[in-house]
């Protein structure tokens, strides 16, 4: 596809604010709880009810809120309406990458869960910065790091929520 092109610009803009936001949402809840000192088991169980009603809710967002932009143009014709697309796009960059921070609580023990938790959410948000800033053709490393460096404050914060609650 063109990147120059408003349908293409519209799929891309919700796979990375799916993606994004279901990394450092899902990443901050986990540590935030695993801070506060709840178990395993409840820890996978808020995850996926995380991951679920979150994909659902900003794929509905995406949904309403393109679908209200698109009929404020003279030209609507709903036929031609992109908002259900990306709202597909929403829920799926959202519900699979929210899978990247609860993987490691899946398979390992807690106390490791933790860091490979935060360890591969940070990288994922470093590859998103950098795919992103490829299909986009903007700088590279400056879209990588931003993008890992804003994550990395939303999963600081879940950290000292959850200690401060513990």
């Amino acid at each position: 596809m063109n990147p120059g092109n408003k349908n293409f610009i519209l799929y891309v803009r919700n796979f990375i604010f799916g993606a994004e936001d279901s990394l450092v949402s899902t990443v901050g809840l986990l540590v935030g709880i695993t801070s506060a000192g709840i178990t395993q088991s409840e820890i996978i169980i808020s995850g996926i009810v995380l991951i679920c009603v979150e994909a659902f809710s900003m794929s509905v967002g995406s949904f309403l809120s393109e679908r209200t932009t698109e009929e404020s143009f003279a030209n609507y014709d709903h036929r031609k309406s992109n908002s259900l697309w990306a709202a597909v796009i929403m829920f799926a960059s959202y519900l699979v990458c929210g899978l990247i921070p609860l993987l490691p609580y899946l398979i390992i023990p807690l106390h490791q869960a933790f860091w490979w938790s935060i360890v591969l959410s940070l990288l994922a948000l470093l590859i998103l910065g950098i795919i992103s800033a490829k299909i986009l053709k903007t700088k590279i490393l400056k879209s990588g790091l931003r993008m890992m460096l804003v994550g990395g404050l939303a999963i600081a914060l879940g950290v000292m929520v959850g200690m401060l609650f513990k």
